[in-house]
């Protein structure tokens, strides 16, 4: 059997230059393949007359510990640099095109590997961070969706991904020479309608500069079994510098599987974070628009995707996002009135607090340090332009008065730079 301490996930971005890593602090992963397969029948026949196969829909969900690292946040939109200190920030439109595999290693508990599970190009079709409670561990939840999932095992239980910088005087890729995982032949493959290139390889990728093109086997590059050489046809060979990026299966153990994260916390409490609200009509806000109370805190995020495909091909050909809703959900105990009195504009203790006044306008900062003292700041999100769209307060026996504010707008801002989030 396979325990969950032996499930080791793994992300590889596709576009640009980025490196691939662990998924660290994982709590929950619950991928869901849909079949899309209809059934055909006929007048005149008793029976069924076979399937219409389309492709599957995978939805990947994953649940991480907020751990105070913004490295997962990158990877998902394939950047090294952005949301790092004195870089620009991760916005929601960082999210529209990029994709990335992420694949988890399985090993049983007598420490035999028995294959890799493979999810390829996901994108991000939303996220959340919740704050369940002041003392509760501080939650990140992510949704990927896809259409393809493949289990390796036996010869080909190893998934390998394997990045080449072209030199001066390249003339191929060579798969072969010592220390490298050598290509399996997909079984699923071995006939002769297939050339190598479609039976030992996932996926060649070439990055030049801020281009990234997905090469097309015997188009764009040929591979010989023989010599385990991965050649470009003219046009497609690569310049010095570029970055090829090649995918395939191997019985041979990979550079890195699971690398143990020891360095970040294992998880970070409500406690460990502050949570600002305000207008912002002049610079940044101030102590005094500290929200106070607040018992949860779940920002949501959803994008409305529109992953193209065409006539001809079942590939997704385009990878985009129509339209992002950011929603901020703010629980806490009735004592004072500071978020009304952000949202209506006023000062402290204002005389009357108009609903119909609210600003849509308001800017939420939630800044996550690495422990409750705050002096470590790790990263934060910015929602700008929220508007409030729901003001629920009631009483019950027995219980404390409580009152939820929710909003909603269409910008975000992620950074591990204080200086871009705020405060």
């Amino acid at each position: 059997m396979i325990h969950s301490s032996y499930y080791k996930p793994r992300i590889f971005p596709i576009l640009g230059n980025v490196t691939d890593a662990e998924i660290d602090r994982a709590q929950g992963i619950d991928p869901t393949i849909t079949m899309n397969r209809d059934k055909v029948e006929e007048i005149g026949r008793d029976g069924v007359v076979g399937y219409i196969k389309r492709s599957p829909s995978v939805a990947y969900a994953l649940t991480q510990n907020e751990y105070g690292n913004i490295e997962f946040w990158q990877k998902i939109v394939n950047t090294a640099t952005k949301g790092a200190i004195g870089q620009t920030e991760i916005t929601l439109n960082d999210f529209k095109t990029p994709y990335f595999d992420i694949c988890a290693y399985l090993i049983d508990d007598d420490s035999t590997v028995r294959g890799t599970v493979w999810y390829p190009a996901l994108r991000t079709a939303g996220f959340s961070i919740t704050i369940g409670e002041p003392q509760g561990v501080i939650e990140r939840g992510f949704d990927f969706v896809g259409e393809k999932a493949m289990t390796f095992q036996g010869n080909n239980k190893y998934f390998i991904y394997k990045p080449f910088v072209w030199a001066t005087g390249d003339t191929y890729i060579d798969l072969g020479v010592t220390g490298m995982q050598v290509p399996v032949l997909r079984p699923d493959r071995d006939e002769t309608a297939y050339t190598d290139a479609q039976k030992y390889i996932l996926r060649v990728v070439k990055v030049s500069g801020s281009t990234t093109t997905i090469l097309i086997a015997d188009e764009d590059y040929e591979y010989n079994a023989g010599t385990k050489q991965i050649t470009f046809t003219t046009g497609n060979v690569p310049v010095t510098g570029d970055v090829i990026k090649v995918y395939y299966t191997s019985s041979d153990v990979p550079d890195a599987q699971f690398v143990l994260n020891d360095s970040d916390p294992a998880g970070i409490t409500g406690e460990s974070a502050s949570i600002y609200l305000y207008i912002p009509a002049t610079g940044k806000p101030s102590s005094t628009d500290y929200v106070y109370r607040l018992q949860s805190v779940t920002l949501e995020v959803a994008l409305d995707r529109e992953d193209i495909r065409e006539i001809g091909n079942k590939e997704v050909v385009s990878r985009g996002v129509r339209t992002s809703t950011v929603t901020v959900t703010l629980g806490r105990i009735l004592e004072q009135f500071t978020v009304e009195e952000v949202l209506a504009g006023v000062a402290p203790n204002f005389g009357v607090l108009d609903v119909e006044q609210f600003t849509d306008k308001a800017t939420l900062i939630v800044k996550i340090f690495e422990d409750s003292d705050k002096t470590a700041f790790k990263y934060g999100f910015k929602a700008s332009n929220l508007s409030p769209t729901e003001l629920r307060g009631g009483a019950s026996i027995d219980e404390y008065v409580k009152n939820d504010n929710t909003l909603e707008g269409e910008e975000l801002v992620i950074s591990a730079d204080a200086t871009v989030i705020g405060i």
